[in-house]
Order: C-alpha cells, then sequence, then structure tokens
C-alpha cells in the first residue's frame, strides 16, 4: 500500500475542515438594494398619490355635491318666487280692475277685456258675469251669453279675490289658437264686482293660459344648457306633477320616498328608475297677501354627471402619481446604484474572503461617508479576526494534537471516531497498534531516548496511511487509526497494511550513536461488520491486540468471535 502523506487528523486537517474565517453565506434570491429602494420609493409615491386621490377626490365631490345641491335648490327656489310672483301680480291686476265702478257697464268692461286681452298674451280667456252667472262680455266673444253659474270662478268670484290651481278649461277645448290639439290648462283669477252699498252685481275673471309657466322655465334654464340631465318639476299642492317629463304629467310625483319629506333644501337621492339624482326642493310660500296656491318645485341632475369633473380629477391625481411614482422609482435606482456598488465591492470581498481566497481584502471604497466608514471597520474587524483565527486554530491544534508525535491526540480521536459513525452509515476499519519492547528502552536509556523512538514510530505511522485515515497516538507506546471506507475506493488490504506498519516500525531508530528496536503488535475490527457500535468495535481491536502480544508478538490479529471469550 503506498503513502499517501499527511492524515486528515493533522493541523492542516483540522484547519480545512472548519474553514476560514467567514463560515459561508445563506444564499437565496434575495432582494437587491436598487430593486428594493426602486420599489420602495414607486410605492411610497404611489400610495401618498392613492390617498391624495381618494381625500382630495372625496373632498371635491361633496364639495361639488353641495354647491350643486345649493345650485339645484336656488334654481327651485327661483322659478316657486317667479311664479308666486307672477300669481301675485295676476291676482293683484283682476283685483284692481273689479274696483272700477265703470267696468260694471258691459260695454265698458268689453272694450276693457279687448284691450286687455291685447297686451297679455298669457290672458287666454278674460269676460265678466252678471249675478246669475251668464258672461256679459267676454274676450273675442268666447262664451258670450254662456251661463257658468256652476263654475268655481264664478261661484267663488262672487265671495271675494279668488285664485284657483292649475285645471283643465274643457269649455275652451279648441277655441284658443295656440292651444289646438291638446287640452288647455289654466289658472283661474276671478274677483267680485260690487256697487256702493256692497252688494255683488258679477264676476270679474280670468283664465291664464298655463305656458307662461313653461314660458318662465325657459328663461330659468336657458342659461344653465350645459347642465347634462337637469329636470324641473312642479308639482301642485296634492302633488300632482303640473310641468316635467311628459311621461309624469297629471300624475303623482313618481319618488313616493321623496314625497313625504319635501322640504326645501337639497338630497342626494335614488329615484324610481334606479339613478341617484342630487335634488333640490323649493315651496311655493305666496307673496304679501296672496297666499299662494301651494306648489312645489323640484330640480334634479343624475349624481353620475355631477361627480364626473370629481371622478376625471381621481384619474388625473393618480395617473399623475403613476407616472410619478415610476419617474422617482427610475431616479431611486440609479440613486441606490451609487450605493449599491461600494457595498457590493465589500460584500464580494468578504465573499472571498469566506472562501479562503488568496489576497482576499475587504476595499476601501469611495462614496458617502458611513459606506467608508464601514469599509474601514470591517477591513480592520477582518484584519483582527484572521489574527484571532489564527491563534485560536493553534490554540485548537495544541489542544487536539499530541505535542511529541504531532499527531492527533485521544480527545481527538474519540470525538472524530464518534462524529463520523454517529450518523449510522459508511464503514470503517479500526487498528489498534501497540509498540513491543518499548519499555525497556525508555528503562535502560531514559525518557529522551523513548520520546525520540516515539517520534520517529509516530512520522513512519503518518507517512504509510491515506489522507483521509486518522492515526493518533492514545498515550505512551499505544497508538490507534481509522480507515473509512469511500464509495468508489477499494478497500484497504488490511494483511498488507498491518505487514507495512511491521516492517516499518521494526526499523532501527537512531539514537546518541546508538540503533534502537522495538516491535508492534496490531489488533484489527471492523465496523460495522463485527458490531453496529463503534465503541464495541473498538473494544474488539483493543482484545485482538492483546491476543496478537499473547501469541507471541509483533504481528497483527483480525478479531474474530472466537475471540469472545477473551474480550474483556
Amino acid at each position: 500500500m503506498t503513502s499517501h502523506g499527511q492524515p486528515n487528523g493533522s493541523a492542516a486537517g483540522r484547519r480545512s475542515a472548519k474553514g476560514g474565517i467567514f463560515p459561508g453565506r445563506a444564499r437565496g434570491h434575495a432582494i437587491g438594494l436598487r430593486v428594493m429602494v426602486a420599489v420602495t420609493v414607486a410605492v411610497l409615491v404611489l400610495g401618498s398619490t392613492l390617498v391624495k386621490g381618494l381625500v382630495v377626490g372625496n373632498g371635491a365631490a361633496d364639495a361639488l355635491a353641495k354647491e350643486i345641491g345649493n345650485s339645484m335648490t336656488g334654481l327651485a327656489q327661483s322659478l316657486v318666487r317667479q311664479l308666486d310672483l307672477t300669481m301675485w301680480a295676476r291676482a293683484n291686476q283682476i283685483a284692481a280692475l273689479s274696483r272700477i265702478d265703470a267696468l260694471k257697464d258691459p260695454a265698458v268692461a268689453q272694450s276693457t277685456i279687448d284691450e286687455l286681452k291685447r297686451r297679455d298674451s298669457t290672458i287666454a280667456w278674460i269676460g265678466m258675469t252678471n249675478a246669475e252667472g251668464r258672461v256679459v262680455a267676454a274676450s273675442n266673444g268666447l262664451l258670450l251669453g254662456a251661463d257658468i253659474s256652476s263654475r268655481p270662478v264664478h261661484q267663488e268670484g262672487m265671495k271675494g279675490l279668488y285664485v284657483g290651481d292649475v285645471h283643465q278649461a274643457v269649455a275652451l277645448n279648441g277655441k284658443v289658437p295656440y292651444l289646438q290639439g291638446e287640452t288647455p290648462k289654466f289658472v283661474d283669477v276671478s274677483a267680485p264686482l260690487q256697487k256702493a252699498d256692497g252688494s255683488t252685481v258679477g264676476v270679474l275673471a280670468a283664465h291664464y293660459s298655463w305656458e307662461w309657466a313653461h314660458v318662465s322655465i325657459r328663461q330659468l334654464t336657458e342659461p344653465l344648457a350645459d347642465r347634462k340631465g337637469l329636470t324641473l318639476y312642479i308639482l301642485s299642492a296634492d302633488g300632482t306633477v303640473l310641468i316635467g317629463p311628459d311621461s309624469t304629467v297629471g300624475k303623482p310625483l313618481p319618488v313616493p320616498a321623496l314625497t313625504g319629506k319635501l322640504r326645501d333644501g337639497w338630497s342626494s337621492e335614488v329615484w324610481p328608475d334606479g339613478v341617484t339624482y342630487v335634488t333640490g326642493v323649493a315651496h311655493g310660500k305666496g307673496l304679501q297677501d296672496y297666499a299662494g296656491l301651494g306648489w312645489t318645485v323640484i330640480a334634479r341632475q343624475p349624481a353620475d354627471v355631477v361627480f364626473a369633473e370629481t371622478n376625471r380629477l381621481r384619474v388625473t391625481i393618480i395617473v399623475s402619481g403613476g407616472l410619478l411614482a415610476f419617474l422617482f422609482s427610475v431616479i431611486g435606482w440609479f440613486a441606490a446604484g451609487r450605493i449599491a456598488r461600494p457595498l457590493r465591492a465589500i460584500a464580494d470581498a468578504a465573499e472571498q474572503i469566506g472562501k479562503g481566497g488568496p489576497g482576499a481584502a475587504i476595499p476601501n471604497v469611495g462614496g458617502a461617508a458611513e459606506i467608508r466608514r464601514l469599509s474601514v471597520a470591517l477591513r480592520d474587524m477582518v484584519d483582527g479576526l484572521t489574527n484571532k483565527d489564527a491563534a485560536l486554530m493553534r490554540l485548537e491544534d495544541i489542544a487536539y494534537e499530541d505535542r511529541l508525535t504531532a499527531l492527533p491526540n485521544r480527545r481527538y480521536f474519540e470525538q472524530y471516531v464518534e462524529a463520523s459513525t454517529g450518523g449510522g452509515g459508511g464503514s470503517a476499519m479500526v487498528m489498534y497498534i501497540d509498540l513491543d519492547g518499548f519499555k525497556p528502552v525508555n528503562d535502560r536509556l531514559g525518557h529522551d531516548a523513548g520520546d525520540a523512538v516515539l517520534r520517529q514510530i509516530g512520522g513512519r505511522l503518518a507517512s504509510i496511511f491515506r489522507d483521509d485515515d486518522v492515526v493518533a497516538r492514545l498515550g505512551g507506546d499505544e497508538f490507534a487509526a481509522v480507515l473509512p471506507r469511500r464509495a468508489g475506493r477499494p478497500a484497504p488490504d488490511t494483511d498488507e497494511l498491518a505487514a507495512r506498519i511491521i516492517a516499518a516500525v521494526n526499523e532501527p531508530v537512531s539514537f546518541n550513536g546508538e540503533k534502537l528496536r522495538v516491535g508492534c503488535s496490531i489488533g484489527i475490527a471492523s465496523w460495522p461488520e463485527d458490531d453496529r457500535d463503534m465503541a464495541t468495535v473498538m473494544r474488539h481491536a483493543d482484545a485482538a491486540l492483546y491476543k496478537a502480544k499473547r501469541d507471541g508478538r509483533n504481528r497483527a490479529v483480525r478479531w474474530m468471535r472466537t475471540l469472545v471469550g477473551s474480550d474483556g
């Protein structure tokens, strides 16, 4: 068997087994500093933008809803005020005319009525009745001589100033030119014609066309033509729609949920069509001595139209935030690169030091003051650790090394055996070696001669075993070896190895010009063939060693079952 140099249990072997100063870093898919900074900046900018968009958007939406709601309420209030003002003026006009004594003459009344009709296009019909309700004067001769005593315009007018709500005038249907093709709607105003003694001799009555209300709405809404989806409702006192979308006119308000809470002001309500509207409400309260007809005006606009601008604002903020996040992340990427480059150089150097690379050292990098301080501190630390590591390894060598022979000592041998066989896998050969004739040399020539013999024998044994074999001095003239069996490598020939060991030990040792001779006995056992327990295997090798001594020394004995009786 050829020599393979230093055993693995030597100082060099122990150092290589333990590694360098840095024991090796954990590998993984770690996120780089540049990516981390870029992503962090992007998340922060985008997050702040989203929060800003949410806060600003919600604030703007609330402010805009309030503004639109107030404008809806203002529009409704303006219209209801216009309606009340117009009706108050109409009522005052008829009341003033009814007090003129000359109008009690039908001829004078007729000329006055014709002039009024010519000047006021909103008057659909105006006439005078006598006390019995027969029409004695009328515009365009309409209903002249007709009996309208059963109509509220005459009955209520006989009692005092009367203002009637919007109604259909069936008697005038088709007789008023500009209302051809539909049932005309009017507002009635009438007042009593009284003599000086207070007796009522007739009624001055007028039907005002409802067309003037449409004119008022057009005048108010023309400046608001850009208000998409703007709708106006005029409700009578009982909630019937007087003016509104065609499908709702003459019907109750199509929002039952609103009818019970139609207070002045604005709100955001869901209507039956499932659409949410910003809705403004105003009630007619009359004017001065005119109590009013209890009309209600509702102005509404779809909420999605109202909030479209705030939604565009949100989108603009978010898009601009995304662009800013990208821009700042790019800036962060390049800025982090200036920081990461020196740190990467330090990390690469530390990795090379950990691998034991020759000439590896922490570089003196530039950049930020903190990074320069880090490189200096790491370089000093590595220098200190290197010195300490060398000192610690030397102490470890001293602790595990036999100082006389430079072989591993018993402590190292036992720990090695326990560590290499504790997992239960593999196999190994154990050899116990004890010198023959050593004690006479030691007794006759002294310890110096004995030490010289042990040193030279130790060197010879170390040169015989392979690199991955461990040979140690257990104490005195006792040695032991463990020969692991590696996969793919042939098992050592124990007979040939034992013969070489015996021959090497039998070679004379020179001491002070004298040739000293010793021999050796060897006990051999195998793990796990001889036993699964390594401690038992070592006892078997020891028993085989003593069998070799009993059989005449200077020989090797392989443990077998026949030795069980002598295995102590």
